[in-house]
């Protein structure tokens, strides 16, 4: 069993280290035409990282079916969102959208907010379109974009996972304050350009 306080200074010190990688954001950020570009580019985007360990956090406070429900929710939406941006389909507010999402998420988790698994996925898969898109954007409408969707959408599969680990591993004693707070700060910090 490893005790609680060495619990809380391991998810301290992994949240640190994700706010200490510079946040690339979107458009431009690398090659966008591989499985590995794709799988690489969330692990070195600020805002994508705080939000998937979120995710995966608030749904491992809601347990039950939000475990598997949020984080699936996010990567079938984002996907969807991803193909509306290689189409070039226009979806309005899009960086504004990534930001709130950072701070809400982080707000949500910090505050041990308890919905039905119905809103969770709702909130989610909107905030999850916008990120999506975004990085559909990007990416060429050929088969190396789609290659890049698909290591974008495992590499997110993995920071939902690890949001998830996180939060079970602390169990009951995990409400969220530190990691939630950090979360919004990240997206407020990005928001005002700090981060």
């Amino acid at each position: 069993m490893i005790p609680a306080p060495m619990k809380r200074t391991t998810l301290s010190a992994i949240l640190l280290l994700a706010a200490a990688v510079p946040a690339y954001a979107h458009v431009g950020a690398g090659t966008t035409s591989s499985f590995t570009a794709g799988f690489m580019h969330p692990l070195f985007g600020l805002d994508h990282i705080t939000v998937m360990i979120a995710v995966g956090l608030w749904a491992a406070m809601k347990g039950g079916k939000a475990v598997l429900a949020w984080p699936l929710s996010f990567v079938g939406v984002m996907m969807l969102g991803g193909a509306l941006g290689m189409l070039h389909v226009p979806l309005p507010f899009v960086e504004p959208a990534i930001l709130a999402s950072v701070v809400a998420l982080g707000l949500l988790v910090v505050l041990a907010v308890d919905l039905p698994v119905s809103a969770g996925v709702a909130i989610i898969g909107l905030f999850a379109l916008f990120h999506g898109h975004a990085h559909g954007t990007e990416v060429p409408g050929n088969a190396g974009g789609l290659e890049y969707m698909a290591g974008f959408a495992v590499a997110t599969a993995l920071l939902h996972a690890t949001g998830i680990a996180a939060g079970l591993g602390l169990g009951s004693k995990f409400r969220g304050g530190a990691a939630g707070a950090a979360g919004a700060a990240v997206g407020i910090g990005v928001a005002f350009g700090v981060l």
